[in-house]
């Protein structure tokens, strides 16, 4: 069985990032003292006692407010709610009880989902216990005081959610669904394109760039196979990262992509590729991650016989680190290209798992060597021995060598497009160690 659901809901700056982060036991949400910060959905798993579970942490609602965001994060708790087993309703005990609260509470209740009822915020039970009481009159069950900063009655309240578990939920096999982050600059489109590939608004979309904060994980199914998106928050250039918030979306986007398997970076045709497009790029490179260079905003560009040649031609240029770098000329708006984009994906994976047996290897190493001798020093020339496939994702050869000095990185970039001659490896980095005979490891 798949892990239950808990969903955090509740009105904006009640605390909910805080008791997310402290039942995930990392930073995953935004945390900062202003209204409406959180903006998406999280995902953690989590587990209390022999129990795991899915933690959700949502957008605070704000029943009738008639601000874009606070609206919108209102249809995406109501989403959460809609999918989640258990819900975790969060009050906050010193602004005490509110209107907006009641109509938090009409909406849970009209769920018929289990609901838990906490007050936050709760540092004294002596201080403060007659002001738990009033959150009885909500009418959905017992209140339960927690302090989430100070980590005060989560274990009661664990206690609570795990009991509406199903039995028998037992431990999940190890996901191996691939893991695709969708990366680029604020407003490029990558929420718009995982709304057009799940036919729902599941993540935010605003003309305000950055409204993504967020890394959220969306599972969805295509053509029968199973992914799940990874869809970041818009990187900024450094100079303009000043909040904190926005430094923690930074982080976040490298973490993204340290999660995923496939890089998907998304360039705004209309803009061109830029330096910051560079470094989303770089990043997903040093760590050996598949790549696809998705051109999006396609249908926005006048075109001619040239265009696709100039734009491909341009980024080449500038990501000249990746030549590799399969390109796809997207819609997020039309869908215009989509079904490729996941052909692509599925091509770069199977890439990323392609393992070369050692004696076609060392066919192509000869055949390479004898068109271009190895670089000598000295009067002492290189001597490759052999080579061998030692990993895969991304893969990764050893060379053998008499000298390991003399091996110069032009020479190992002339090997390696010798080998994508042959087979071809197109989306993936490759790695390259190279060992003296002999030496260990």
């Amino acid at each position: 069985m798949s892990r239950p659901v808990v969903a955090i809901v509740g009105r904006p700056n009640v605390g909910k990032s805080t008791l997310f982060n402290a039942l995930a036991g990392q930073k995953i949400s935004i945390v900062k003292d202003t209204p409406g910060v959180t903006r998406d959905r999280i995902y953690a798993d989590v587990t209390w006692l022999d129990k795991s579970f899915t933690l959700v942490d949502t957008g605070g609602i704000e029943p009738d407010s008639g601000d874009i965001i606070l609206s919108r994060m209102r249809e995406q708790a109501q989403i959460a709610i809609d999918t989640a087993d258990v819900i975790i309703f969060m009050t906050d005990v010193r602004q005490g009880l509110v209107d907006s609260d009641s109509k938090v509470a009409d909406m849970l209740r009209r769920s018929g989902k289990p609901v838990v009822l906490v007050v936050n915020k709760v540092d004294s039970m002596a201080k403060f216990q007659m002001d738990v009481y009033e959150f009885y009159n909500l009418g959905i069950g017992e209140p339960y005081a927690i302090s989430s900063a100070n980590m005060l009655g989560l274990g009661d309240m664990l206690d609570v959610v795990i009991g509406y578990f199903p039995e028998d939920t037992g431990e999940e096999k190890e996901d191996d669904t691939p893991r695709i982050a969708i990366v680029g600059k604020p407003n490029v489109g990558k929420s718009s394109l995982i709304n057009k590939i799940l036919g729902e608004e599941r993540v935010i979309v605003s003309d305000i760039a950055g409204t993504t904060r967020d890394a959220v994980d969306t599972r969805v199914r295509v053509q029968g196979k199973d992914y799940i998106l990874i869809d970041t928050a818009g990187l900024r250039r450094k100079g303009k990262v000043t909040e904190d918030i926005e430094r923690f979306s930074v982080i976040r986007t490298v973490s993204a992509v340290e999660r995923a398997g496939i890089v998907v970076i998304m360039i705004d045709a209309t803009e061109g590729v830029t330096e910051q497009d560079a470094k989303i790029a770089g990043i997903a490179h040093d760590r050996g991650k598949g790549v696809i260079i998705a051109v999006n905003k396609w249908d926005a560009i006048e075109k001619n016989d040239k265009t696709i040649y100039q734009h491909t031609n341009r980024i080449r240029e500038v990501l000249s680190f990746m030549p590799y770098a399969k390109i796809l000329f997207i819609s997020a708006k039309t869908g215009q290209r989509l079904p490729k984009l996941f052909e692509a994906i599925d091509q770069v994976i199977e890439n990323q798992t392609l393992r070369v047996q050692t004696g076609v290897l060392n066919e192509i190493l000869s055949e390479a060597v004898a068109m271009q001798q190895p670089p000598s020093d000295k009067g002492k020339r290189l001597k490759i021995y052999y080579m061998t496939q030692v990993g895969v994702k991304p893969p990764t050869f050893v060379v053998f060598v008499n000298d390991k000095e003399l091996m110069h990185f032009s020479y190992v970039r002339y090997l390696e497009n010798r080998i994508r001659d042959a087979f071809g490896f197109e989306g993936t980095s490759l790695k390259f160690f190279i060992r003296e005979r002999g030496e260990k490891n």
